[in-house]
């Protein structure tokens, strides 16, 4: 047999194998393409000391440095180090580094939600709370606390975690009942065949909350509702009837996991600071997540180290 012969062959082959492959009713899958993608960039904690700074700057230099750059950054709070309790100008000056280190070395659009560190208290009552959550959301440049916005035919749901306890004892993690309404309302209005990505600060749903410090004593698990949404039951029950929401992304906790619950994968996604900028925090180096979304409403989650 020679060369044209085996290439006829070969060809007539093929052309069998897709006519049967039609006549049995099996049809050629397009493969799925990567629509969006994102850097997720939480718990930064800025501060002017122990390199705080300098480190943010790494972590944005490895960011837009990847062959394969995000379209989008999203930082998913705690921006700085601690605006609870601290003086007016020390929070002024955490606030202006961050800033600072962002116009000198981004380049990249940025979405933020607000985290417990960002929101200045000087006394515990609710008004205090609301203004220092309002300044959050000016260096946020945020015109609401939660919000949504469309992206390359996905929606991402912003939401606002962190709320005043009634007693004035600081903060707790749930979606307040016009928060919680303006939700409802927001995924019934998104189209089914829209995939919904969902960012809070606080974990919504989380594995990584029953390692974070001791939670369990006398014989029962103790998760604080300053790790994890109180309301977690709602939410879920919420999304249970809404099968196009298919991610939610978290961070607080510094730690990574991966809980699939129901259909949907809720990722708590580390830390930039690692440990407060100490190194590891347990067994999870300082970073950030890069977030592909694809046009199959699929996604794709992954830690990565930039030290």
């Amino acid at each position: 047999m020679n060369r044209r012969d085996l290439v006829r062959r070969m060809g007539a082959g093929l052309a069998a194998l897709s006519v049967n492959n039609l006549a049995s009713g099996h049809t050629l899958v397009k493969p799925k393409q990567r629509v969006f993608r994102i850097a997720h960039l939480t718990d930064v904690h800025m501060q002017p000391m122990v390199g705080a700074a300098k480190g943010f700057e790494k972590c944005l230099h490895h960011v837009q440095s990847l062959p394969d750059k995000p379209d989008l950054i999203i930082n998913g709070g705690d921006a700085i180090m601690e605006a609870h309790g601290r003086g007016k100008d020390s929070v002024s000056r955490q606030w202006s580094l961050y800033q600072s280190v962002l116009r000198s070395e981004n380049a990249l659009p940025i979405l933020s939600c607000i985290g417990n560190h960002d929101i200045w208290c000087k006394k515990e009552t609710k008004v205090c709370f609301e203004a220092g959550r309002q300044w959050a959301m000016d260096e946020f440049q945020l015109a609401k606390r939660y919000y949504s916005i469309d992206r390359n035919g996905w929606h991402i749901i912003m939401l606002d975690s962190v709320q005043p306890k009634p007693d004035e004892s600081w903060y707790t993690a749930h979606l307040d009942e016009d928060q919680f309404q303006w939700l409802e309302a927001d995924l019934k209005a998104t189209p089914v065949e829209t995939p919904i990505l969902v960012v809070s600060h606080l974990p919504i749903l989380a594995a990584c909350v029953f390692f974070d410090g001791d939670r369990f004593t006398s014989e029962n698990w103790n998760i604080p509702a300053r790790w994890m949404h109180s309301d977690t039951v709602r939410i879920t029950n919420l999304f249970h009837k809404h099968p196009n929401v298919k991610a939610a992304l978290s961070g607080h906790i510094h730690l990574v996991d991966r809980v699939d619950y129901n259909g949907i994968s809720y990722f708590c996604n580390g830390a930039v600071s690692g440990a407060w900028w100490f190194g590891k925090y347990k067994q999870t180096a300082p970073g950030y997540a890069l977030v592909d979304l694809f046009d199959d409403g699929s996604v794709e989650n992954t830690y990565t180290q930039y030290v």
